[in-house]
């Protein structure tokens, strides 16, 4: 397994104060990393930037070996896919929904029916294809919003709290299918959660950020047993 993202010394400030700071974080291609901190940690804040919809005051942020400020926005778009936490889907049907973002890039008709064919059955929507998003549950909505997602087929996928508005019931059978996706398919993933307990469903390690700082990445069983600091132990004790 070979690094994708490698950053040093990262610094982000929103509204003129420090948002996020990150002394050193490297993710593994094919590597799920689950982010767990108190809201408004800077946890979505670290998405933003990834997706190159925030600048960096300092730092390096390398994709692949390059530099993610030097490569071309559009050629860095396609590398990456984002799923938040309300679908945001149009008012057309499930398969166009799923297929809107290969149309944009031109890609074979016979190619997105074979893609959206694919990541429909992957996510259990299948026989959803004709329904218009109107229609949807929430729990639906965002099974789409995620196959939309991972058809585009990108180097990393990033998720900020993609079930955090559906009913417990609906998220435990999402991240259980979820997990096992991301299991069989090994795309590079971050996931974005506020519960320990998620994050060690979904991720191969954790990182923890709180009051805007990385704190500790590891295995979610060594952050339960060895927290590294006591904001790291009130905020696991807390959950």
């Amino acid at each position: 397994m070979s690094e994708l993202i490698f950053i040093r010394d990262l610094l982000i400030q929103r509204n003129g104060r420090d948002a996020l700071k990150i002394n050193s974080l490297e993710i593994q291609r094919g590597e799920t990393l689950a982010i767990v901190g108190p809201n408004g940690a800077g946890k979505s804040t670290l998405l933003l930037a990834l997706a190159r919809l925030i600048k960096p005051a300092r730092g390096q942020m390398m994709f692949n070996g390059s530099p993610i400020s030097k490569m071309d926005d559009l050629e860095y778009r396609r590398k990456i896919s984002f799923v938040f936490q309300d679908p945001l889907l149009m008012d057309m049907s499930v398969a166009n929904n799923i297929a809107l973002g290969l149309k944009f890039r031109g890609t074979d008709k016979e190619e997105i029916r074979t893609r959206v064919d694919r990541w429909s059955k992957a996510m259990g929507v299948e026989s959803l294809l004709g329904r218009r998003a109107g229609q949807l549950s929430g729990g639906e909505a965002q099974r789409v919003s995620l196959a939309r997602a991972f058809v585009l087929d990108p180097e990393l996928l990033l998720m900020d709290e993609p079930f955090s508005a559906v009913d417990p019931p609906t998220r435990a059978q999402l991240l259980k299918d979820l997990s096992s996706l991301l299991s069989q398919d090994h795309r590079t993933t971050i996931f974005v959660t506020h519960n320990l307990k998620e994050a060690a469903q979904v991720g191969s390690r954790v990182a923890v950020i709180i009051n805007g700082e990385l704190k500790q990445v590891g295995t979610p069983s060594r952050i339960k047993e060895e927290p590294v600091d006591k904001s790291v132990e009130e905020f696991l004790m807390g959950l």
